[in-house]
């Protein structure tokens, strides 16, 4: 049995603490049995933005003529758009497997791993042990108990970033903020989306407002089929046929020559035996851990996708710092989550940190609320954004609770938001701020001169 200091299962925000571990002297494996780089790199945030960017690209063209440009013979090459993600993500993937294969510390294991004991995991052939475990391991696409659904064909968030033919009609299941993603990219290019969501509104987890705004705004571009459950999924020469119910009854029969489940993230935690460790997980399999990242054993600590507590890239690399010290150093430090932000790249953009109003509600919180829209700005009116608005909620403390911005770059703006709450400030601190005219910035100063 080999022993190392250090073993981190995961190539994503882990290899921050592989590398850094491996730096401070200490004996590191790394274990992944996919590609380098994790999700974010390779079927996440990064391919995703890549092509979302030319599906923002072709929504500004067919919107031209708004602002007085008339743009003819505007053709869609799919397949450059699928290869230039690709040519950009996958060297990136294959260089960093490349280095670390070169070096033997930290030591590159790309294999399944299982525990079968402890502290002791077999890779490879061989197995290996340490005093100190990162698992990292990440999600996967959930897919959903629907009749027919397996064996139908269908594909998850996985293979969509990939497909090198477009579809000409696509039906999604779920709501969530891939589905939407995914929805915006496909449908700017010229792919008539259906979105089928059991919830009454998409982008549930958002602020009610928001919520509600953007399912009005996406349903006005796509088929949004809200309150309505897939029953079914049969095939019909050659064509997905989706049929889904309502609360009150009412069916739906829905044809496309292409479906994709994005119906969430389930953990990857039940591909590891962690029985055999002790290692204990909740009802959804995320693993639990306390505020220094460390689950149930110690010395087996955890971050990322695989804990659930945010299911961000940048939430991981942040909690990576965290998992560094906790691991490689005496005093540990617990996590600090103060204006954990996330957005959404779909058209229209969503930004949010801290409560929604729903939560505020619920917890009995008094607080005051402005809402601002983009188009009472300069900015705003010069881009048209009708739909946009900022919505701050603000104790009485004058503190700020939460901020909820949809509209053009609010996963821009939202970031003025977040330094002052991280640095403990007020929406005073905002209100006070000379911003320049006519910025877009601009809606959120009125916002907080609002409050």
């Amino acid at each position: 049995m080999e022993k190392f200091d250090l073993i981190v299962i995961g190539s994503g925000s882990g290899l921050d603490v592989a590398n850094a571990a491996a730096q401070g002297g200490m004996k590191v494996a790394i274990i992944e049995k996919d590609r380098m780089g994790g999700t974010c790199l390779n079927r996440g945030c990064i391919p995703s933005k890549l092509l979302l960017h030319s599906a923002d690209v072709m929504e500004a063209i067919k919107g031209a003529g708004t602002f007085g440009i008339e743009v003819a013979g505007v053709k869609v090459d799919f397949e450059k758009i699928v290869r230039r993600t690709n040519g950009i993500i996958d060297p990136d993937s294959e260089g960093i497997r490349r280095a670390f294969e070169s070096i033997d510390n930290p030591m590159l294991f790309h294999a399944e791993c299982k525990f079968v004991g402890k502290k002791e995991i077999a890779v490879a052939g061989r197995t290996i042990t340490a005093d100190k475990i990162l698992i990292a391991s990440g999600t996967r696409p959930g897919v959903p108990k629907v009749e027919g659904l397996e064996g139908s064909g269908f594909i998850t968030t996985d293979e969509a970033l990939r497909l090198e033919k477009q579809p000409r009609v696509l039906t999604i299941i779920g709501g969530g903020y891939i589905a939407c993603e995914l929805g915006h990219f496909f449908g700017a290019l010229g792919t008539k989306v259906n979105i089928v969501q059991r919830r009454d509104v998409i982008l549930v987890d958002e602020d009610e407002e928001v919520a509600k705004r953007f399912t009005e705004v996406f349903s006005k571009k796509h088929s949004v089929y809200t309150g309505f459950t897939p029953m079914s999924v049969a095939k019909k020469d050659g064509s997905f046929v989706v049929s889904a119910k309502n609360r009150q009854g009412e069916e739906v029969k829905i044809e496309s020559d292409q479906l994709l489940v994005a119906a969430g993230r389930v953990p990857n935690s039940d591909m590891l035996d962690l029985e055999k460790t002790g290692v204990r997980t909740d009802k959804a399999g995320f693993i639990q851990v306390d505020e220094y990242l460390e689950t149930s054993v110690k010395g087996i600590f955890a971050l990322g996708d695989a804990i659930g507590r945010y299911l961000f890239k940048h939430s991981a690399n942040h909690e990576a710092q965290y998992a560094y010290n906790n691991i490689a150093r005496q005093k540990k430090i617990a996590v600090d989550y103060t204006a954990m932000p996330h957005a959404v790249f779909a058209s229209p953009q969503v930004a949010g940190v801290g409560q929604t109003e729903q939560e505020l509600r619920e917890k009995g919180v008094h607080y005051a609320k402005a809402v601002y829209p983009y188009i009472n700005t300069a900015m705003g009116e010069a881009l048209e954004d009708r739909d946009g608005f900022v919505k701050l909620l603000v104790g009485h403390d004058r503190k700020i609770l939460g901020c909820h911005i949809i509209g053009t770059d609010a996963s821009v703006l939202i970031h003025e938001v977040l330094v002052v709450m991280k640095m403990g400030g007020t929406v005073d601190h905002i209100a006070n701020t000379v911003h320049i005219h006519p910025a877009l910035s601009e809606v959120v100063a009125r916002a907080s001169y609002s409050v």
